[in-house]
């Protein structure tokens, strides 16, 4: 990526347009999206969504111009730390809508999710060019409330909390009955929760993917056609023609992390066999391994286990001078010594909590669970009184 001053700054509504030589970088709300998406596509726009105050302060500092064939620049949630300022071009965004048509099908798309991230914009997307073979897109309210389907086929994204909350609701739950594909991704979903899907007539389909893929690459564990996911060494390579061109502003990020044509992501996975053939099991990051009191603990695994108690439940570690890391356990209620018994027989003497934070778990703004937050929490004992700590 080459380096540039902007020629110009100038005010289009709401919107900052930034000229660099004759490429145009437009700043938008999210509620824009839509109506600039056709731009986006045609070539004509390079659209920066924002969403949040530290995707438009990264972009302050950054005066990189975007790359000539640059479609949307998208801001990544910051979960774990600063948000990345994710590069895609509008042919990687129209090769993820056009692998996905291939491998399901034409729908109309109903976006319940933030338009400001990859998972909402691809929403659009792939409504936006599904129009053209018997589809479309519909904006829904994050709550779900206004679901409405269409005639024909109908898809929606969600996050796990939006399809708990949609299960837990009779009414709601019996009109997401009535879609053919309702996609849960930008998290985990516990196996407690598929069940409960599949009892309720929910048709729910898992996603595995993230901003510098255009959103999903695998859904229920099966790669896309043109995907291709390979593991090295417990970590998840993927090459697709969805791929990212880079980071704006961070070109050494970029060389780390886009190499030979593939993403080098930081996730652990693995290949289980099944009735379907084989099929791709998302273990958690590479950093969800510390180690407490000397010995490897796998955050991952621990966080799978909660998964499968219920919901509101979450495992971070923060640095301990006695322990080296200390593993920390967020849940809605209870004591620290009544889970710390709940979880023994299921885990090593090193992996239990020793600290318990209580309260709903923070969110993202695309519905994560924000890890930062519970370790900032965790590190300053916030909403923890003195009971809470164990040796």
């Amino acid at each position: 990526m080459k380096r540039a001053t902007p020629t110009s700054i100038v005010s289009v509504g709401a919107r900052v347009t930034k000229s660099y030589d004759g490429d145009v970088l437009t700043r938008c709300r999210p509620e824009e999206v839509p109506v600039l998406l056709g731009g986006v596509l045609a070539g004509q726009t390079v659209l920066a969504p924002i969403g949040d105050e530290a995707t438009a302060a990264a972009l302050d500092r950054v005066d990189e111009e975007p790359p000539i064939d640059s479609g949307v620049v998208v801001g990544t949630s910051g979960s774990t730390g600063q948000p990345k300022l994710v590069v895609l071009s509008s042919e990687a965004l129209i090769a993820a809508a056009d692998g996905f048509r291939t491998q399901y099908g034409s729908f109309t798309w109903h976006c319940a999710l933030p338009m400001h991230y990859v998972a909402g914009i691809m929403a659009l997307v792939r409504g936006h060019l599904d129009d053209l073979h018997g589809g479309g897109f519909r904006i829904a309210s994050p709550d779900l409330s206004n679901l409405e389907p269409a005639p024909g086929r109908n898809a929606l994204c969600v996050v796990p909390t939006q399809l708990r909350r949609g299960l837990a609701d009779p009414a709601l739950c019996k009109v997401l009955t009535a879609f053919d594909m309702v996609i849960a991704g930008g998290a985990s979903c516990p196996p407690w929760m598929l069940e409960n899907a599949r009892q309720a007539g929910v048709q729910v389909v898992t996603s595995y993917g993230m901003s510098e893929t255009c959103g999903g690459v695998a859904y229920s564990g099966e790669p896309l056609p043109g995907v291709d996911i390979d593991i090295v060494d417990g970590r998840i390579t993927i090459a697709t023609p969805a791929l990212a061109t880079g980071y704006l502003g961070a070109p050494d990020l970029a060389a780390r992390t886009f190499v030979d044509g593939r993403l080098i992501t930081n996730d652990r996975g693995a290949w289980v066999c099944g009735p379907k053939g084989k099929r791709l099991q998302v273990l958690g990051r590479l950093d969800d391994v510390v180690i407490s009191g000397g010995v490897n603990v796998d955050l991952g695994e621990v966080q799978r286990l909660l998964d499968g108690i219920g919901p509101g439940l979450a495992v971070v570690a923060v640095p301990d001078a006695e322990w080296g890391q200390r593993v920390v356990l967020a849940a809605p209620n209870g004591t620290l010594a009544e889970w710390r018994d709940r979880l023994r027989p299921h885990l090593g003497a090193p992996a239990l909590p020793r600290q318990l934070l209580l309260g709903a778990l923070p969110l993202t703004g695309s519905g994560k669970i924000n890890r930062r937050a519970l370790v900032e929490r965790a590190a300053t004992r916030e909403g923890m009184t003195s009971d809470h700590l164990a040796g």
